[in-house]
């Protein structure tokens, strides 16, 4: 007997990017005090308010089955941030509650490809991208930009890869770049998709946490409505990863066959999840700004200290909890740089090549710890930078 193609394949070479990151994880259970840079979880918790919801509801007795699409009043929620947001007419039946982003993703491709498709996705991505699309039964494909146009694609790059090609997926602000899309390159992006007839499935979980200029979602471009699937979360917006909480907003079409599939896998998201969430987005905007304040507040610092020195390059941050750290004039590899790195200095990264080619060289640096632990991690890391470059 044989496992199927579709789940033996979805690591293809055995290396799912997180090497680096379970090493640390390894030291710091063993004792180590490892500085974490790695992964984009918030050092602060779910507001205590949050919890509070999701335990009165809990206690009111909502732990049963809950309604497979997700609760009405959630889902009219979700409908109304969007419309406010995009200037898009949205309603409930635009949007299906998943159990959190990731698995919004694999249902977005499960919806859009058969197998074999190709299925496009921008370099660098997010480590599990290529999986999820192996995972569907698609051939992931992934198109390369560049760092020194700070990753933003440009129709050139694009232009060879739509033939034949069934759907794109884009993410903006960007993990793990730290990249926000400019309107141009939106623009770029939707037409590439008309063009060529593809689904667009545009991950923005990352939509509250932009520090420079403004997030501008494909779907609220014209023609973009009908061809476009929207990931949202409340993981990086409401630091709720663990409660798994999140929606695909899309055609009603589109949406009725995603609940077919619910149905089939998920079963849906607990309903006192659901109620902790609908509060949640019901603070507001200022809650979403105190749970973004950090990153912020940390990417300014960081800022200040590259700007005191000339090895490591900075690609331009304008959102997200990430930076992305260019250290090719050490002479390293970002695999060899992060190793070292959580070996001799005890400071967890992410290599750029978990993320794709075309991040061969840089780093993925998580603003994930407190302030002062953050500016010393990222100024030691700094100076092992400088000590090695070549002579």
């Amino acid at each position: 007997m044989q496992l199927s193609s579709r789940i033996t394949n979805i690591t293809q070479d055995g290396d799912d990017g997180w090497g680096v990151f379970n090493k640390s994880r390894k030291m710091i259970a063993s004792g180590v005090d490892v500085l974490e840079l790695s992964i984009g979880e918030h050092d602060i918790r779910t507001d205590p308010s949050i919890l509070n919801a999701m335990h009165a509801s809990a206690k009111a007795g909502n732990t049963g089955y809950a309604i497979v699409p997700g609760r009405i009043e959630l889902r009219r929620e979700i409908a109304t941030r969007i419309t406010e947001r995009t200037g898009v007419a949205t309603t409930a039946e635009n949007i299906i509650v998943t159990p959190g982003g990731q698995s919004a993703l694999f249902a977005a491709h499960l919806a859009v490809t058969n197998p074999g498709d190709k299925a496009l996705y921008l370099d660098p991505y997010y480590a599990t991208y290529p999986g999820t699309i192996r995972a569907v039964g698609a051939v992931d494909v992934a198109i390369p930009t560049r760092s020194k146009n700070a990753f933003q694609p440009s129709a050139e790059e694009l232009a060879p890869f739509g033939a034949a090609a069934t759907s794109l997926l884009v993410n903006s602000p960007n993990n793990p770049t730290g990249v926000v899309y400019s309107r141009e390159t939106i623009e770029i992006i939707s037409d590439f998709a008309k063009v060529n007839d593809l689904w667009l499935i545009s991950d923005e979980v990352y939509d509250t946490q932009i520090w420079e200029g403004n997030h501008h979602p494909p779907r609220a471009l014209p023609g973009m409505s009908e061809r476009t699937l929207v990931v949202g979360s409340m993981s990086k917006s409401h630091a709720m990863t663990g409660s798994r909480v999140g929606w695909i907003c899309g055609p009603a079409e589109v949406i009725g066959h995603l609940i077919n599939l619910s149905t089939c896998t998920t079963y849906g998201v607990p309903g006192y999840i659901q109620d902790a969430a609908l509060f949640a987005l019901q603070r507001g905007p200022a809650l979403e700004e105190t749970v973004a304040a950090p990153f912020r507040r940390r990417r300014a610092l960081a800022q200040g200290l590259l700007a005191g020195q000339n090895t490591v390059r900075l690609i331009p941050s304008s959102g997200a909890m990430y930076l992305m750290l260019d250290i090719r004039a050490t002479g390293m590899t970002g695999e060899a740089f992060a190793l070292a790195l959580l070996e001799e200095e005890k400071i967890a990264v992410m290599p750029g090549e978990s993320f794709g080619s075309a991040a061969a060289g840089h780093l993925r640096v998580a603003m994930t710890i407190e302030d002062s632990r953050f500016v010393q991690a990222l100024q030691r890391l700094l100076d092992f930078a400088a000590k090695r470059i070549p002579s």
